[in-house]
């Protein structure tokens, strides 16, 4: 089964597919398409941005499409930088120059914060909408863990090195392809949302 995409992010595509491709699943993007105008994610809600994107996204391309919004909450911060963790720092521009100033201004904000207070979960949204309008399926995954002190590992992406996994003893970034499918917030979401578009009988 194909499933239209609705992300600019590479590393998104990328963790989509290691967890949907043994299911089944090929993931195509939305580069095929042209002309595409990305909707303005106002909604307060991942669940919310979820649902905006993929149901623009399937209007635009006549196909039916998944999008998801995910992103980090930090209990310490009252839940930020929640729906803007992607823009936490204020920065655009490409992910090598944005996923660092938004861990500098994380660790900033968390300055003399001590472990026990440094609590945090990544929240993924999916959703699959039809250009109809109807929403298909939904799913949410969460991965908790703790913000470290200072980043470490070179896998992942955004926020990965910051975040720290006490059963696993090391952050997202240190983590395998392997285990960060099994464990994450998009990992989660991915197989809820797949067991829901799953043939029946």
């Amino acid at each position: 089964m194909k499933l239209l995409f609705a992300t600019s992010n590479p590393n998104k595509v990328r963790e989509l597919a290691h967890v949907l491709g043994p299911l089944g699943f090929e993931i195509t993007e939305l580069s095929q398409f042209s002309g595409l105008t990305e909707p303005e994610e106002d909604a307060p809600t991942f669940g919310g941005n979820a649902r905006l994107k993929a149901l623009s996204y399937a209007q635009q391309t006549n196909v039916a499409c998944l999008a998801e919004d995910s992103g980090l909450e930090v209990q310490a911060l009252g839940g930020a930088p929640g729906v803007h963790s992607a823009r936490y720092s204020g920065l655009s521009g490409p992910r090598e120059v944005v996923d660092p100033a938004n861990n500098a201004k994380l660790l900033a904000a968390l300055e003399g914060v001590p472990w026990e207070r440094r609590d945090a979960q990544f929240v993924c949204a999916m959703c699959m909408a039809t250009p109809s309008g109807d929403i298909i399926a939904e799913s949410q995954g969460v991965f908790r863990g703790r913000i470290a002190f200072e980043p470490k590992g070179e896998n992942g992406f955004g926020y990965d090195p910051l975040f720290y996994i006490e059963d696993e003893q090391c952050t997202a970034a240190e983590l395998s392809k392997a285990d960060k499918a099994r464990l994450s917030h998009r990992g989660q979401a991915a197989r809820h949302l797949a067991s829901l578009l799953a043939p029946r009988g």
